[in-house]
């Protein structure tokens, strides 16, 4: 097959790792006409993005929320087909819960976001009156800021800086630059007086692997996720999303290899004659390649897998950087229903600094000890989805915390490492007194912790964070790592930790990248639907 648009002629592709990135990275490679072996280290895929099954529950270990629902529908339409296609999608009405932290012995306020603009312009009015048209104001900004991002910024390989020297951006930098130089805190709480209404506008910085004080305001624009576009649900949850990205894969002649790890990228050439990809080394044998994709974590991909000549990204590159949050993660089996839960339930503490102040403080600072009271996310994913027996409530609590692997890893029915296991049982007690249900911890019968060392053991996950680095001003859009290798031909990047950044949408658009950077294309938008028409 001849290469596309004048780009490098497909032959023989390896992608090493079967996260998302891993998976969308192989679905689009094949369809470009390469022959693809994907390797996965453990024995099932999915990366970050997990599953446990246990006692008749279905657990997910990872990401919940579906968001970007557009990137998602995107690649699939590169692959002739659509998310609708794939997926079986419910939106959720309400959004989400938020729970304020009670105070005075009265009980905790809550707050349901709806699913569309205009519920949420009511529920601004009421939490802040006058907020209401402001709010507007703001989520017209956001809209703004973040089609800009979809058309400029999100679909670049930043290769060429001059396909975003365009009239579009020249006449928004006005506009974007006062969103670069402040917090989102700062940008938010200039707007808004209501402490409720501003944690709800500043918490999807978490989602960026960041705090609403270290990112900047331009990401002001996730509000139009949940606030105008609403909340989706994919049935089965996001292993669904994984299995349709499997299945996609596979259908285009993908061969997956799970349980074989990779141990070496092999090359030929020196550093000083500029080194290419051969193959890569398993303990089952040498796989031959023409090109290499590396989604596994960027930093564990070279410290492991390349000789330090090779490395494009060395160590003292790595220590100038930030790693975003990690977290303890506490799966619970619950008897009895818990309608206190939405699908999925924020819980906010009153004084959110000292929260992210433990969680991720600046660059060079120790964390602050814990605070009484911890902010939560807390997913029940069975008010939506048949994943607990009959009666029973099937819990996801994400604990966010500082990236020390030192705090241990996870167990089942408390025996993970003490620190774990102690946060999750403040957890838990918190969640009984906040939503008032004395007996949470008395009808748990099933209890499964996932700590920072668990993340950093079993995904290579840089510091043990959840996510990867932080989405800070210095760590975004072409400051971030890029997707190609510096020092070997043949070496391309995908994932988190690469461009665009943190999340499963941005994971999607890292494998688009790939085939963008393959094919010499520096435009700075979406491909056009089908890739291969």
């Amino acid at each position: 097959m001849s290469a596309p648009s004048g780009g490098r002629e497909p032959g023989r592709a390896v992608v090493i790792g079967g996260g998302i990135a891993g998976l969308s990275s192989a679905a689009l490679l094949a369809e470009e006409g390469w022959q693809v072996v994907l390797l996965e280290a453990r024995d099932v895929l999915g990366g970050r993005a997990g599953e446990w099954d246990h006692a008749g529950y279905r657990f997910e270990t990872g990401p919940s929320w579906y968001l970007m629902p557009e990137v998602f529908d995107h690649f699939f339409r590169l692959l002739g087909t659509s998310a609708d296609e794939q997926l079986e999608l419910q939106r959720l009405s309400p959004g989400y819960r938020v729970v304020f932290e009670p105070k005075g012995g009265e009980p905790a306020e809550v707050v349901d976001i709806a699913a569309d603009r205009a519920g949420n312009l009511a529920l601004a009015e009421r939490l802040e009156p006058g907020a209401g048209p402001r709010l507007a104001a703001y989520l017209d900004s956001a809209r703004w800021v973040y089609d800009t991002a979809l058309r400029r910024f999100l679909y670049t390989t930043f290769a060429s800086l001059r396909p975003l020297l365009v009239p579009e951006v020249l006449r928004g930098l006005p506009r974007l630059v006062p969103m670069l130089t402040e917090s989102l805190h700062r940008y938010v709480s200039r707007r808004f007086r209501d402490r409720r209404l501003g944690q709800i506008l500043e918490y999807p910085a978490v989602f960026l692997g960041s705090s609403p004080f270290r990112t900047p305001g331009m990401y002001h624009l996730m509000s139009t996720l949940d606030l105008e576009g609403g909340v989706l649900y994919p049935k089965g949850g996001i292993s669904a999303l994984i299995e349709a990205v499997r299945r996609v894969a596979v259908e285009r002649g993908v061969e997956i290899r799970t349980s074989t790890p990779a141990t070496r990228i092999l090359t030929e050439g020196t550093a000083a004659t500029r080194p290419h990809v051969t193959g890569v080394r398993t303990p089952g044998g040498d796989v031959p390649a023409d090109l290499v994709v590396s989604a596994m974590d960027l930093e564990a991909s070279e410290r492991a897998l390349l000789p330090p000549a090779l490395r494009t990204y060395g160590p003292e590159w790595w220590a100038d950087r930030e790693p975003g949050p990690s977290a303890v993660l506490v799966l619970l089996g619950v008897r009895g229903e818990l309608p206190e839960l939405l699908h999925h339930t924020l819980l906010f503490t009153e004084d959110w600094h000292a929260n992210f102040s433990a969680v991720m403080p600046p660059k060079g600072r120790p964390p602050a000890p814990l605070p009484d009271e911890l902010s939560l996310y807390v997913c029940r994913p069975s008010a939506t989805d048949q994943v607990a027996p009959d009666g029973h409530e099937n819990l996801f609590v994400l604990v966010p915390m500082t990236a020390d692997t030192t705090i241990g890893r996870g167990g089942v029915d408390g025996a993970g490492a003490p620190a774990v296991e102690a946060i999750a049982d403040r957890a838990i007690a918190q969640l009984s007194r906040w939503l008032e249900v004395p007996d949470l911890a008395e009808r748990i019968e099933v209890r499964r912790t996932i700590g920072p060392a668990d993340f950093a053991e079993d995904l290579a996950a840089w510091h043990g964070t959840a996510l990867g680095p932080a989405h800070t001003l210095a760590q975004s859009a072409l400051f971030r790592a890029g997707n190609v290798s510096k020092r070997v031909d043949g070496l391309l990047y995908a994932g988190g930790s690469t461009i665009p950044g943190i999340g499963l949408p941005m994971c999607v658009i890292s494998a688009e990248l790939v085939i963008k950077r393959l094919r010499g294309d520096t435009s700075t938008g979406p491909l056009p639907e089908p890739l291969r028409p």
